[in-house]
């Protein structure tokens, strides 16, 4: 296949490793950062130092703090900002030549929901209201069970590209048919982008039990499986109020493979940070859940699923949803109960959905 020009805004760990895997293909990749020091590693060193240390970076991947220059004239751009930050980001190449005339084909990476006069938004809407009209049904949603670190060794990882625009999902497939990749179409556009979002707020409380579990006579394997299954089913509840159109969503890489490798790969930051709560009592220097969101860069790594708790919450309020496992994290972080006590009272009483509620 002929070599293709590629720019990813954003060189955390997800976009890095990302772009790693398609430059091993073969193509010509540039990246935008916001840190020189994340840019001369790259172009100097061939690794990122600070967000994917350790994986080295193939020569045809180079780095820019110049988003202009990344966004513009590419047959294809990748969105990877967190989600605090991407509608911002948008804003700064939606009048790029290239990407003001369609000319460029948009895949989006960013998990999370981000915060409106109408309450939580997709990812995907949001940047439709940002973007040249052009791009309104066009962009596609990439996710899957796919830790940076794995894809950017070349493991063999699944993704998914989903899109209302089929030629658009199929071009990116054919993109990221790279070594160690392989990427499947979906129509199912909130589904898969519900999932991506709450299977991070599963993975937090995961973290905590697991961290739990080590030494407890009451919680183990089992009750780490009893959770995974719940949380699932919570994903779904959540995907169909907000207008999922696949039940297979749930059931494929996008729903149970991306939460179950975020609940149980040692490299999950949301896992960590579940663990942390436990383990390091990480919490105690945060006041509530909008200090916590305000102050997230004090953790040291971001939990996006600390951020999409707060907006999975205003989604159950304004729909009338049963959410137990996100109600939990919900009340962990916003200091309203103890962690210990409210993972007793999640599993000993049984409060957990079930598929018969």
């Amino acid at each position: 296949m002929k070599a293709k020009s590629v720019g990813v805004i954003g060189a955390g760990a997800w976009g890095s490793g990302l772009a790693q895997a398609i430059a091993r293909g073969g193509h010509k990749v540039q990246v935008w950062a916001m840190e020189s020091d994340v840019v001369e590693s790259i172009n100097n060193e061939h690794e990122n130092k600070r967000y994917l240390p350790g994986y080295p970076l193939s020569e045809n991947l180079t780095a820019s703090t110049n988003i202009e220059e990344v966004a513009n004239g590419k047959e294809y751009l990748i969105l990877a900002s967190p989600s605090l930050f991407i509608a911002s980001t948008a804003k700064k190449i939606a009048s790029v030549p290239s990407i003001k005339n369609g000319e460029t084909v948009i895949g989006v990476l960013t998990k999370g929901f981000v915060a409106s006069d109408d309450g939580p938004r997709l990812i995907l809407d949001t940047l439709e209201e940002v973007l040249p009209e052009c791009y309104k049904g066009a962009l596609v949603y990439i996710s899957g069970p796919s830790h940076a670190e794995e894809v950017a060794m070349g493991k063999l990882t699944g993704l998914i590209a989903a899109s209302e625009h089929a030629l658009n999902s199929i071009k990116f497939r054919e993109l990221l048919r790279v070594p160690g990749l392989m990427v499947y179409s979906s129509l199912d556009v909130i589904g898969v982008q519900i999932c991506a979002a709450a299977k991070n707020v599963v993975a937090v409380v995961y973290g905590a039990l697991d961290a739990v579990s080590e030494h407890s006579d009451i919680f183990g394997d089992n009750s780490e499986s009893l959770l995974l299954a719940a949380g699932l089913n919570e994903l779904q509840t959540i995907g169909f109020a907000m207008g999922a159109t696949h039940a297979e969503t749930f059931t494929s890489i996008a729903g149970v493979g991306d939460l179950d490798v975020t609940c149980r790969s040692k490299y999950g930051r949301n896992r960590r940070f579940g663990q942390d709560i436990i383990k390091t009592d990480i919490l105690s220097k945060f006041k509530n859940l909008d200090d916590l969101i305000a102050r997230i860069g004090e953790i040291g790594y971001l939990s996006e699923g600390a951020v999409a708790c707060k907006f999975i919450h205003q989604i159950a309020e304004k729909h009338n949803l049963k959410l137990p496992i996100c109600d939990s994290l919900y009340r962990i972080l916003n200091k309203e109960i103890e962690p210990m006590a409210l993972l007793q009272e999640l599993m000993m009483q049984g409060k957990m959905a079930s598929e018969e509620d």
